[in-house]
Order: C-alpha cells, then sequence, then structure tokens
C-alpha cells in the first residue's frame, strides 16, 4: 500500500506563496487519484484539490481555483499544491490523500485510502 507524506508547510504572509509537496512511500501513486484536503481548527474537512494520475485531470474547490495549481512528477512519485496569493482563510492543516477514487466521489474525503500525516499552513494578515 501506498503512504503519502506530505511536506511544504509554513507561515507566510497575506499575499505569499507555498509549495506543498506529497511524495509517496510503499509504492508509487500510478492508478490512483491524489487530492489535497485541508482542516481548519472546529471545521470539517475540506476538499481542496485532486489530480487523476490517469489521464492528468485536475479538479480545484472554488475558493482556490486561479490561485492553486496541483501537478505530478511520476518519475519523482510526486504530487505538487503551489499555493499562491495565498489568504488567512486559506490556514489550515492541509493533508495529502490517495485512492482509487470514482469520478463522482473526487472531492469526498471517505472516498480516499491512504492519507498522510498533515503539514500547517498558516497565513498571517
Amino acid at each position: 500500500q501506498v503512504q503519502p507524506v506530505e511536506s511544504g508547510g509554513g507561515l507566510v504572509q497575506t499575499g505569499g506563496s507555498l509549495r506543498l509537496s506529497c511524495a509517496a512511500s510503499g509504492r508509487t501513486f500510478s492508478g490512483y487519484t491524489v487530492a489535497w484536503f485541508r482542516q481548519a481548527p472546529g471545521e470539517d474537512r475540506e476538499f481542496v484539490s485532486a489530480i487523476r494520475l490517469s489521464g492528468g485531470y485536475t479538479y480545484y474547490t472554488d475558493s482556490v481555483k486561479g490561485r492553486f495549481t496541483i501537478s505530478r512528477d511520476n518519475a519523482k512519485n510526486t504530487v505538487y499544491l503551489q499555493m499562491n496569493t495565498l489568504k488567512p482563510e486559506d490556514t489550515a492543516v492541509y493533508y495529502c490523500a490517495a485512492g482509487n477514487v470514482i469520478l463522482s466521489s473526487t472531492r469526498r474525503p471517505d472516498a480516499y485510502h491512504y492519507w498522510g500525516q498533515g503539514t500547517q499552513v498558516t497565513v498571517s494578515s
């Protein structure tokens, strides 16, 4: 089974950028959908973005469209989330998840089998 491992979180000012990485450990992400979710204190886990590694189709929640970009590097077995023009409301723990997910379930956290430990992103105002 695959174990996602996130890195790249940190503290950034409003308008700044961060790039999160999600590396596959144990096996590759091949054939899986890989997604980023986030969870702020007291809130439910929220879908942010996903990429279907078969075909490279990408999906975003409306609040990050035009600011975040998800991408993959198959050679490195890594998925990235480039986050630009960050806002205080982007502050959360960001989780990488992977699984064999049907298209209609792409945005559902319960559709993903494998989860990373999370990385904190804090955007100061």
